[in-house]
């Protein structure tokens, strides 16, 4: 079960607030509805990205070359029950190239180094595309009133693990860094006068 090759997937802060509004705002009206279970209007979901705890909860995301998410995905621990549940969105115009599966191993590699024991998602019955993906990665599926609950039994966190998590985490910052630049030196400049 590993992601798209040549994914790289960001951890975010809160500093990435705006970038993740932005970046569901972006969802057409279907895709908000897929995504949150019900239609959702752009002040439920400024609403929905305030109340993240980015103290607690995790956030990972795919950039663009213009440092634009391009997807996200938002893991709420639930430390009671050392479980967690996910949430994944992809930008309409860069699904088909791996980014879901990228953010849901990246997810699921930060919930088990954690020591949670079990990944949740929940969605629509009809959304295929998050159905396709829960099944491809291993979750079990019960649907209920058009409704589908997935869930994976997470492995104990080990050193390998944590060191792959690492390793990402630095290449991200690296791919981060690259993209800044080249966004900076692709900008036009406006001729100086002698």
């Amino acid at each position: 079960m590993a992601g798209a090759p040549g994914v790289v997937v960001q951890k975010l802060t809160g500093a990435h607030r705006e970038e993740v509004v932005r970046h569901l705002l972006r969802l057409p009206a279907n895709d908000r509805r897929l995504r949150f279970g019900a239609p959702m209007r752009d002040s439920s979901i400024e609403a929905y990205v305030a109340g993240i705890d980015f103290a607690h909860d995790q956030a990972f995301s795919i950039l663009g070359s213009d440092l634009e998410l391009w997807g996200l995905a938002h893991l709420a621990p639930d430390a009671e029950r050392d479980t967690a549940e996910l949430g994944l969105s992809v930008d309409w115009s860069v699904r088909e190239r791996g980014y879901g599966n990228a953010l849901l191993q990246r997810a699921v590699l930060h919930a088990t180094n954690r020591g949670y024991r079990a990944l949740f998602m929940h969605c629509l019955a009809e959304n295929a595309t998050m159905m396709n993906l829960a099944r491809r990665a291993g979750l079990s599926i019960v649907i209920t009133h058009g409704e589908a609950d997935g869930r994976l039994t997470l492995g104990e966190p080990t050193q390998a693990g944590a060191l792959k998590e690492a390793i990402q985490d630095q290449f991200a910052l690296v791919d981060s860094v690259l993209k800044q630049q080249y966004g900076w030196l692709a900008r036009p400049r406006s001729l100086e006068k002698a």
